[in-house]
């Protein structure tokens, strides 16, 4: 069985790095993951490997065979006594990103949510698989990090998981050859056959005649794609020094030290902090944009750069990496006045969190302020839209528009529209989680509530 004695020590190699870590297969039921769960199912028979072994199925939902496919995993489970998984996933389009890709993010991230924390996570990837990825790469005009392809050994949805491609050598006619010589069955997605589709074209149509010309070309891609990977890990090395220089926090860089830096080491630590924050990579032109803003801009200008779902947006010789905020302007809570005791909870819009106002017990938390109010309670709303109204901050000794407080608070431009606004008897009370006006102070009336903004996000 001389396809048999290739892969299981293959695998024995790869698994014997992790010898305590739960082992997860992302298991499809097609050949690759067949022969995978296969040989996994022999190593444990032979007590080759000692820890605990899983098979997730992912079902998304694309095709009309998807039930079929999820009980034929089931069953094939079952036979080599692996235990298993399943799980059913939505996958949402999402802009600049194919509909490949967008089922790879949402099977990627159901196999880390059922998998133990500290598991490793492996997948049926071969060679062939690694070729047609550097080709799609090159299609789309990728740098050294799109080129690199798929990596044998890669972190996963937190710092204990790993994503493993231990087949990632071995090509599809040897993985087909192992199938055979030990009588295996698979499913076979039959959209696999519709050129139509990037991945197809080039399995079907390109590689074959590049192969049949070149009888060694896999294996001269496979060499580019680990000069790529070496390439690429110098650049991250680089990256991660200049984006030391640059940090200021989790979500913030300092502009001063990041344009003086030349304009590829810009492109790269901007990336970089991206990735780290699992943005969608941006475009040329996006860096080109973002770059020209923050060189060009008047100090007094406060640009902001979409990428996909995240902005970049500059506030006082820093730049902040938020989300695509939903607009909140038209959200409105009225309290009900006949709730004057004990705990009330509001859920905010948008991922702010909750605000929560207290009667009676002032001990609820140290951010906590407190307010009174008055005998003549007759209203009490949270709102985020105002008409900029005057107000005098117990900090402050005259009173200015709101928009100039704000301002003063250096508060950035795009949260000072998300900033819960108090209102009692139609007059501006607090801005929570910043200042009470002087009218609704601890000390002015005997009623008395406490309020805290528990934030979730920006």
């Amino acid at each position: 069985m001389t396809y048999t004695i290739m892969i299981l020590p293959t695998l024995t190699n790869f698994l014997n790095h992790y010898p305590h870590a739960p082992i997860v297969i992302a298991y499809s039921g097609g050949v690759d993951s067949q022969v995978l769960l296969h040989a996994i199912a022999q190593l444990k028979k032979n007590n080759m490997v000692n820890q605990a072994v899983m098979a997730i199925h992912v079902n998304h939902g694309l095709s009309q065979s998807a039930g079929q496919w999820q009980q034929f995993a089931k069953q094939q489970c079952q036979l080599l006594n692996i235990d298993f998984k399943t799980i059913n996933v939505n996958v949402i389009d999402k802009p600049r990103t194919s509909l490949e890709a967008q089922a790879r993010d949402a099977r990627y991230q159901a196999l880390a949510d059922l998998s133990p924390s500290n598991a490793v996570i492996l997948t049926g990837h071969h060679q062939d698989d690694q070729v047609e990825t550097f080709f799609l790469s090159l299609k789309r005009g990728s740098g050294l990090k799109g080129l690199s392809a798929m990596a044998m050994v890669s972190s996963f949805a937190n710092a204990k998981q790993k994503l493993l491609r231990p087949l990632l050598q071995i090509s599809r006619e040897n993985i087909v050859c192992y199938a055979q010589e030990n009588q295996l069955t698979w499913l076979e997605d039959e959209s696999n056959d519709d050129i139509r589709f990037d991945r197809n074209f080039l399995r079907k149509e390109i590689l074959p005649q590049l192969k049949a010309r070149w009888l060694n070309f896999n294996d001269t891609v496979m060499r580019s794609t680990q000069h790529c990977q070496e390439a690429q890990s110098i650049l991250d090395e680089v990256a991660a020094q200049d984006l030391a220089q640059c940090i200021q926090a989790q979500r913030v860089l300092s502009i001063a030290p990041l344009l003086l830096l030349s304009q590829a080491r810009f492109n790269l630590v901007i990336r970089y902090f991206i990735e780290q924050h699992q943005g969608l990579m941006p475009s040329q032109q996006q860096l080109q944009q973002l770059y020209q803003q923050l060189t060009e801009a008047g100090k007094d200008k406060n640009p902001a750069v979409k990428l996909g779902e995240i902005w970049l947006r500059r506030f006082q010789d820093k730049l902040y990496l938020t989300e695509d905020y939903q607009s909140v302007i038209n959200w409105r809570y009225d309290y009900d006045l006949a709730q004057t005791h004990g705990e009330y909870s509001i859920e905010l819009p948008d991922g702010l969190g909750d605000v929560t106002v207290t009667y009676d017990e002032l001990n609820v938390h140290e951010k906590s302020f407190t307010l009174s109010l008055p005998d003549s309670l007759q209203s009490m709303s949270i709102v985020f839209a105002h008409d900029n109204p005057k107000c005098l901050p117990e900090y402050r000794q005259q009173s200015r528009p709101l928009k100039k407080v704000l301002q003063e608070l250096s508060i950035p431009p795009w949260q000072r529209k998300r900033l819960p606004l108090l209102f009692i008897n139609d007059e501006l009370a607090a801005v929570i989680g910043y200042f009470v006006c002087q009218p609704f102070s601890e000390n002015k009336h005997q009623q008395k509530i406490m309020v805290h903004w528990q934030k979730e996000s920006g």
